[in-house]
């Protein structure tokens, strides 16, 4: 009788367990330290600075154009000495009107208002107010857009440094001249261009 063969059955699932445990318990690769860098020449790339914006040049070029045209600015003791030479002479002409005009009383400092103030009766009068009646009145448009533009002007460099008295009374004035300048521009247009007279038959 021939033997048998013997052979063992071996349980795989223990022995994959151990290699599991055994991967978690190992410690990771450490990664690759970076290569360091040749001592031969590099490419070196700069990125161009972005252009600065179209209004921003035509500002700074305007700025630069004002300032290329103006002389050297007064020195604080020279503007100190003017002033106050300026002021005296203010005061001798109130003394003199006061004088011809004895129930004339004192006149109101100027302040910020009176600016704006004229400004806007500048405007108005170019647009034609305040012409007498049967009269034609004599537009300025052009004029009247640089006031305008000059209260425009007025309101962006002065944004935040005025009270609020001060800045509502500007707002106001700027939207009134403007709704003014846009009704005239609009009464304008409807009425176009006269064509040219036709020419004399002979």
């Amino acid at each position: 009788m021939s033997e048998t063969p013997k052979f063992t059955v071996i349980d795989r699932r223990k022995f994959k367990a151990e290699e599991e445990q055994e991967t978690k318990q190992s410690p990771a690769p450490a990664a690759e330290a970076p290569a360091e860098p040749s001592a031969g020449p590099r490419l070196v790339v700069t990125e161009p600075k972005p252009a600065a914006p179209v209004e921003e040049v035509a500002e700074n070029e305007a700025e630069q154009n004002l300032s290329d045209g103006l002389p050297p600015a007064p020195t604080a003791e020279e503007s100190r000495q003017q002033k106050t030479a300026y002021d005296a002479s203010t005061q001798r002409l109130e003394d003199l009107l006061r004088a011809q005009n004895p129930g004339v009383g004192v006149p109101p400092p100027i302040g910020f208002e009176h600016l704006v103030q004229q400004f806007y009766v500048s405007a108005m009068i170019q647009m034609g107010a305040g012409t007498q009646e049967g009269q034609r009145p004599r537009v300025d448009i052009l004029g009247a857009r640089t006031t305008i533009d000059l209260l425009g002007i007025l309101a962006e460099k002065t944004r935040g440094n005025l009270t609020e008295a001060e800045d509502r009374a500007l707002q106001t004035v700027l939207f009134e001249v403007r709704m003014a300048f846009l009704e005239l521009t609009s009464m304008i247009s409807l009425q176009g261009v006269q064509p040219p007279p036709p020419p004399a038959q002979r």
